[in-house]
């Protein structure tokens, strides 16, 4: 088999993996059923400016996101397939972009591929890109704009490099805030210092005209949305971003150590090479110039440490830190000698094989039935794994480095049917056509925001003992008390001569019980219990 044929393959082989299943599975609460449901109503709307969630004011994230997911419910209907469209085809053009990336610093088509092909098949990275949530939008623009940075640094006289750069950077604000121009553009700054670049780089790179660019971009949705919305400003800025990052208010807190078992956890199967990055970085690589080591390191740390320093931490906030080190893996691959790729690899089993062992042993004695669901993908993404380690072991060397990466591709493939388990956990797709056929006057959500079920039953549902995200959209809505209520409201609602329907988690079905006792029909699937009061 030619290495061309076999490179085809590879990239047919990620495409048909990211692709395949988006439908079959219902949206995950509570995010992809909140990015899902914000867009539905701008459409039922038609205001395309203010995003709204259970029909109120929702600013906690900027528009770009919901405009595209718009369009994808235009163009491929009101579905899950659509709604996942986005983070799918936004992945894989990142993973694109690293590719041209790794070509422009290695100027090696073999390393270039790799870095692409790698990048695709780590765990993380797969599983946020098959998600309709911002992080794979916002990760796209940020790599996209270091990429055109990367490109004006060659030639600085190229303005359409730099004017790429604050176009991306300005996307990147678009989709969730100032952190995609004070990230990219501290990186590009240091960077300039670091290499003693400053006086050709820095003189040249504040551009008025690319500045200007920067701000017409944001202003098409800035600017409109601050006219309609007064109280948007203090909200979005103050305590989406300062607040958000310096106190604990989205309760969200976790160790400063907390992303490094995440990072080398999303790295799987590759994590073996974490290690040669690093001295890669801080020492020497045959394919990469030390003033792009010192590039793709600053990118990777800045990025790192400064999410970590943060006092909010999710787990998809480290994504942006992958393309550069897919970029480093590529070239290391590459790189590598019999002795060196044998290291890796021992190394890599070192992590792999413990990790599928768990994988196998943990689900089966485990007492949750969240981690039981989970037996038979985590058996499967474990066999795969262990499959991954003996076969980087007696693979023929010719061609071994690409045989990998397909071979990386494959596991995250057999990982594919978490998602389907996670639908049936998290999902409230099946509640919400039980409630649809009931077609109830009113419908009571119970202790438990449900994003989906907004979107499932295309109508507003009533909130009871929970607010949450909602609180600050509550404040400005004339009829919160008709939407937002608590117990014994919910409780004066359902012994009422309306036609009620209440859904909460399934998890809290005694507690139900006992707040809304004599329900005439109850339902109970594998997330949710629905109780109806006629």
């Amino acid at each position: 088999m030619t290495k061309k044929i076999l490179c085809v393959l590879a990239v047919l082989l990620v495409v048909y993996v990211y692709f395949s299943g988006l439908s079959d599975y219902g949206f995950l609460d509570p995010d992809e059923g909140r990015y899902s449901e914000i867009p539905r109503e701008m459409i039922e709307s038609g205001d395309y400016i203010t995003p709204k969630l259970n029909y109120v004011k929702y600013f906690e994230k900027p528009i770009l996101h919901y405009w595209f997911t718009l369009a994808s419910f235009k163009v491929f209907g009101q579905n899950e397939f659509a709604g996942r469209f986005t983070p799918v085809l936004l992945g894989l053009l990142g993973c694109m972009v690293t590719s041209l990336l790794a070509y422009t610093i290695t100027k090696d088509k073999r390393a270039s591929f790799m870095s692409g092909l790698i990048l695709s098949s780590c765990t993380l990275w797969f599983g946020i890109s098959r998600i309709n949530i911002t992080d794979m939008t916002l990760t796209f623009f940020f790599t996209l704009s270091l990429f055109c940075f990367r490109m004006w640094v060659d030639d600085t006289k190229k303005f359409f490099w730099l004017c790429m750069f604050y176009i991306s950077m300005a996307l990147s604000v678009l989709t969730k805030g100032l952190i995609g121009v004070v990230l990219p553009g501290g990186i590009t700054v240091i960077y300039a210092l670091c290499t003693g670049q400053a006086k050709r780089i820095l003189t040249r790179i504040f551009s008025p005209s690319a500045i200007i660019i920067f701000f017409l971009v944001n202003f098409i949705w800035f600017i409109p949305v601050c006219m309609v919305n007064p109280d948007f400003f203090n909200f979005f800025f103050i305590h989406e971003h300062f607040l958000r990052y310096t106190t604990t208010i989205h309760d969200r807190y976790h160790p400063f150590y907390w992303f490094i078992p995440i990072l080398i956890a999303g790295l799987v199967p590759y994590t073996g090479l974490l290690w040669d990055s690093m001295k890669a970085m801080l020492g020497k690589c045959r394919l990469i110039t030390k003033s792009d080591r010192i590039f793709l390191g600053l990118w990777f740390f800045i990025t790192f440490i400064f999410f970590s320093f943060s006092d909010s931490k999710l787990v998809t906030y480290i994504l942006p830190c992958y393309p550069p080190l897919a970029v480093l893996f590529g070239a290391i691959l590459q790189s590598y000698e019999g002795k060196e790729f044998r290291t890796f690899i021992t190394l890599n089993a070192l992590i792999l094989i413990p990790l599928s062992l768990t994988g196998i042993l943990w689900p089966m004695f485990a007492n949750d039935p969240d981690v039981i669901a989970m037996r038979t993908p985590a058996f499967m993404l474990s066999v795969t794994l262990f499959i991954f380690t003996i076969a980087t072991f007696i693979l023929p060397r010719k061609n071994v480095s690409v045989i990998v990466c397909i071979l990386g591709v494959l596991c995250m493939y057999s990982a594919s049917g978490a998602f389907i388990v996670e639908g049936k956990l998290l999902s409230h797709k099946e509640a919400a056509e039980i409630i649809r056929n009931e077609s109830p006057d009113d419908v009571i959500v119970f202790q438990k925001l449900m994003q989906g079920m907004n979107y499932y039953l295309e109508r507003r549902t009533i909130t009871a003992d929970i607010i949450d995200e909602l609180e600050f959209g509550a404040e400005q809505d004339i009829e919160r008390d008709k939407w937002f209520i608590d117990t014994k409201r919910a409780q004066e609602l359902w012994n009422s001569e309306r036609h009620i329907v209440l859904i909460s988690r399934s998890k809290s079905r005694d507690y139900v019980h006992l707040c809304f006792p004599e329900a005439k029909r109850e339902w109970l699937t594998s997330s949710d219990i629905v109780l109806a009061n006629y």
